[in-house]
């Protein structure tokens, strides 16, 4: 009979705890009994996506950071607006690349085609897994993801106004940005390295080659010959949206390039080389410059600090049926 009870008394609790409204932490096997194989079904549609178009892996990268940093991990970057007013529809997000959205998408869809998982999952924790994917088929670690966040049901325009860092910001303002949703200067140095993928247009650096300051043209911080290969890529009379490699080494490849490009003065946005023009956050540069594991690894770590921020969890937010529009 004691051991009857002590069977009992656990599953009891267990009942009246999953009875009682709580915001639970995120958990690697939250989806266990729900949908066990969500892993291997997300996985499986990325790789998918990612066989028809490289630009898979930065575009879903880029979209978790710019979902994460403005109203938390809760997926409201994809919510729709039928008057634009969405946050997909901010001015800083409106170079979202759409394979992004569409390999969320396509997940979604094939986690949904599974009946014992049909909106079970969260659009929220598919961009997730979603973004661990891309980083390993890109040749960088493969991780494992915290899962139990809730969908939003707020995505404004507004809510995206200096939430993101600008490519010209100096080390205090980058700091200070990422501070603000409990990151250090550590995590946002191993999170930069997220450009040795994709591309950026001519417009967001163009100043660093042609009209930096009255006394030079050119960033002094950019290598010459560098800048001189960026503007025969950048004419000033040619569309500003044409697309540039992040990482003029190994553009297709998830690896420590990034800050080696860095040393050389390759770095694309003044953002990307103040990382290495002051003296606070050169040795990490230098540190994750030398060591490949050590950057991947510290990634991994700020990754999952990064997935973490601002998420909904229990009972707050929602399972979207549909990722573009609160049910």
């Amino acid at each position: 009979m004691e051991s009857k009870m002590s069977f009992l008394v656990p599953s009891f609790l267990l009942l009246l705890f999953s009875l009682i409204p709580t915001s639970t932490q995120l958990s690697r096997n939250f989806y266990s009994r729900t949908c066990p194989n969500v892993e291997s079904i997300v996985r499986s549609a990325v790789q998918q996506k990612f066989q028809q178009t490289f630009v898979t892996v930065p575009a879903t990268l880029r979209l978790f950071f710019h979902d994460c940093f403005v109203r938390g991990c809760d997926a409201s970057v994809l919510l729709s607006s039928p008057n634009n007013n969405a946050e997909k529809d901010h001015p800083d997000n409106l170079s979202l690349a759409g394979d992004g959205f569409d390999t969320v998408m396509k997940a979604k869809a094939a986690v949904d085609s599974v009946p014992q998982c049909r909106n079970k999952v969260s659009c929220a924790d598919i961009l997730a897994l979603a973004t661990r994917d891309v980083v390993a088929l890109a040749g960088g670690p493969f991780y494992a993801v915290e899962l139990g966040r809730r969908d939003g049901r707020i995505s404004t325009k507004a809510s995206v106004q200096h939430k993101l860092p600008s490519p010209n910001f100096n080390l205090d303002q980058l700091n200070s940005l990422f501070a603000s949703h409990g990151l250090t200067q550590t995590d946002m140095i191993a999170l930069s390295g997220a450009h040795t993928l994709g591309f950026s247009h001519c417009s967001r650096f163009s100043k660093r080659i042609y009209n930096f300051s009255p006394r030079n043209k050119i960033d002094p911080t950019l290598n010459l010959q560098y800048a001189l290969q960026l503007r025969q890529m950048c004419p000033i009379k040619v569309d500003p949206r044409i697309a540039i490699n992040m990482d003029p080494t190994t553009p297709q490849k998830f690896d420590n390039a990034y800050y080696g490009n860095l040393r050389h003065g390759k770095g694309l946005f003044i953002s990307d080389q103040i990382l290495f023009s002051d003296p606070r956050s050169r040795p990490t540069v230098n540190l994750f410059a030398s060591n490949s594991a050590t950057f991947q690894n510290a990634f991994v770590a700020s990754m999952t600090k990064l997935g973490r921020v601002g998420v909904l969890t229990g009972n707050q937010g929602e399972i979207r049926r549909d990722c573009t529009r609160i049910n």
